[in-house]
C-alpha cells in the first residue's frame, strides 16, 4: 500500500531538470518548471534555456512566438510539451503550453540577460544570489563537499557531536568573541536577583559566548567515545575584510583519542584532505569549470597537481628560516616572535610547491592546551597545515595530558574546571585539529574572496538579512 502511494505521488509531480537530462527519456510528453535564463528568436520561433537550479545545465525550451509575453528573464515558468533532441545531441522541450507561475518586472531587477556580474556586485543583493549561475554551482559544490565529508568520517568511524553554539568559555583564549545576552531589558531586569544587583549576565548567571570553536567539548565526547568530530557554525570578532576572513565560518573539527603523537594527526589530516579532495573532483569538476569559465588560465590538472605527492612537514624553525632568507620578498614583518603571517604562509606553500605542515611552535604563540614536547618545554606539539592561494586551513595539536601542567599553564576560571577533570578521572592523551571548511571550498573552486563561497555572509560592518 505503501509503496503505491510514494508512486503515485512522485508521478504527479513534474521531473528536475538534473533528473530530465539523467533518464533522457526523448519523445515523451513532459512537464518542467523552472526560471527563465535567455531568450532568442528565430524565424518563427522562440528559444529559451531555462534552469530550476538543480544542474548547471540549461534545458532549452522551443516555442511558438506567440508565447513571447510570457517569456521574461528571470520569471519562473511551467512549460509543457515533447522532450526531443537536436541533431547535436543536445535535449530540448518543443512547448506545447507555458504557463508563468511568477512575473519578473524588469524595473528594479538587479540583473539583466547574458550580462556579467562582479562578485560585489551580486553580494550588493544576497537575496537575488541564488538567480546567478556561478553562484548556484558554487552552491552545489557546497552541499557536495559537505556529504563527502560527513561520509568520509563515517566509513572511518568517526561519531559526529552537536557541539553547543552558546559556551561560557573562550576556547582559543583571544578575546574574539561575541557576547550573548537578552535584548530585553525587562527581562534582564526581572532575572536579577534583588534590586542592587546591576550585572547584566543574569540569563545563565555568568557571561556566555558565541562558540569560537567546538574542540574543548569534543574533547569531552572522546573521553568517552574515542573519536568524534563536529561540523558547524563558529564565530569570531575580528575587525577584518580580507578575502579569507568571516565573522561567522563553518568549521570541521576533529578529536581522537589514544594519539601516540603529532604524526598521528598529521595523517589524519593528510588521508582525509587527500580522499575528499579527489572525490570532490571527480564528482564535481565540471562545475568547478563552469565557475572558471572566465578565467582561461585555470587549468583543473595544474591545480590540483600535488594530489599524488607527498606533503611537506617544516618545524616552526625551518619555516622562518625559509622566510628570514626571502625577507625582501615580503611586504609584513618578518619577526621569529610574532608567528608567520598570511603572506608568508603562501609563500612558504608556493616554495615547498605542494601543501605543507609547519609543526613544533614556541608555545607562547599557540593554546593553552597544547601540550609541551618532553625535550623542550618552549615548543609544544602543534600544527598549522597550509595549503596555496588561502594558507593556513587547519590547525591542530596533541592536547596537554599532564593534570599539573596544564593546571599551571590556565587561568582560575571555575568554567574550565571541568577540563581539568578530564585529565583527573580516565585520562587518555587526544589530538585534534579544526579545519575551515570555506577556506577549504574557497582554494578548490578557486574563488578569490571566502564571502562568495558561504550563501549568507557576515563581516565587520555587514549582516544583511
Amino acid at each position: 500500500m505503501f509503496k503505491h502511494i510514494i508512486s503515485r505521488s512522485f508521478s504527479s509531480s513534474s521531473p528536475t531538470i538534473k533528473e530530465i537530462f539523467k533518464s533522457r527519456q526523448l519523445n515523451q510528453p513532459i512537464k518542467v518548471k523552472g526560471w527563465v535564463k535567455t531568450i532568442r528568436s528565430m524565424k518563427e520561433l522562440l528559444f529559451s534555456d531555462i534552469n530550476d537550479g538543480t544542474t548547471g545545465e540549461n534545458l532549452q525550451l522551443v516555442c511558438n512566438k506567440a508565447d513571447k509575453s510570457k517569456l521574461i528573464f528571470g520569471s519562473s515558468i511551467e512549460a509543457s510539451g515533447m522532450l526531443t533532441e537536436t541533431p547535436k545531441g543536445q535535449l530540448e522541450v518543443k512547448v506545447d503550453n507555458i504557463k508563468v507561475i511568477g512575473d519578473c518586472p524588469t524595473e528594479n531587477y538587479p540583473y539583466v540577460a547574458r550580462t556579467s556580474y562582479s562578485p560585489e556586485y551580486i553580494r550588493e543583493n544576497l537575496h537575488f544570489r541564488s538567480r546567478v549561475s556561478s553562484f548556484n554551482s558554487m552552491v552545489r559544490c557546497r552541499h557536495q563537499l559537505s556529504n563527502i565529508i560527513h561520509n568520509y568520517l563515517f566509513n572511518e568511524g568517526f561519531i559526529q557531536i552537536h557541539t553547543p553554539i552558546l559556551t561560557v568559555n573562550d576556547c582559543e583564549g583571544g578575546g574574539e568573541v561575541f557576547t550573548v545576552k537578552p535584548d530585553s531589558e525587562d527581562l534582564i531586569k526581572v532575572m536579577r536577583k534583588n534590586e542592587t544587583d546591576k550585572s547584566e549576565e543574569v540569563f545563565f548567571d555568568r557571561k556566555a559566548f558565541l562558540t569560537v570553536s567546538g574542540q574543548l567539548h569534543l574533547e569531552a565526547m572522546a573521553h568517552g567515545l574515542s573519536k568524534v568530530y563536529t561540523f558547524g557554525p563558529t564565530f569570531r570578532a575580528e575587525n577584518s575584510k580580507s578575502a579569507i576572513h568571516l565573522s561567522e565560518f563553518y568549521m570541521l573539527e576533529l578529536e581522537e583519542s589514544f594519539i601516540q603523537s603529532l604524526d598521528d594527526v598529521i595523517g589524519t589530516i593528510t588521508k582525509m584532505f587527500k580522499t575528499c579532495t579527489k572525490e570532490f573532483l571527480d564528482k564535481s569538476s565540471d562545475e568547478i569549470m563552469r565557475i572558471n569559465k572566465s578565467n582561461k588560465d585555470f587549468k583543473i590538472e595544474e591545480r590540483f597537481n600535488w594530489m599524488d605527492k607527498e606533503f611537506q612537514v617544516l618545524t616552526y624553525d625551518e619555516a622562518f628560516k625559509i622566510i628570514k632568507n626571502n625577507e625582501s620578498k615580503f611586504k609584513t614583518v618578518v619577526d621569529y616572535n610574532e608567528g608567520i603571517s598570511k603572506e608568508q604562509e603562501i609563500f612558504l606553500t608556493n616554495y615547498c610547491k605542494v601543501p605543507c605542515f609547519v609543526i613544533d611552535w614556541p608555545k607562547e604563540q599557540k593554546s593553552f592546551y597544547m601540550r609541551q614536547r618532553k625535550d623542550n618545554p618552549n615548543i609544544v606539539e602543534a600544527l598549522d597545515f597550509l595549503i596555496p592561494q588561502v594558507g593556513e586551513v587547519a590547525g591542530g595539536s596533541v592536547r596537554e595530558d599532564n593534570y599539573d601542567r596544564l593546571k599551571a599553564k590556565m587561568s582560575a576560571d571555575e568554567s574550565l574546571r571541568w577540563y581539568l577533570d578530564l585529565r583527573k578521572y580516565g585520562s587518555v592523551t587526544t589530538g585534534g585539529f579544526g579545519m575551515g571548511f570555506d577556506r577549504y571550498l574557497q582554494y578548490l573552486l578557486n574563488i578569490h574572496s571566502i564571502k562568495d563561497v558561504i550563501p549568507f555572509p557576515r563581516w565587520a560592518h555587514n549582516c544583511s538579512m
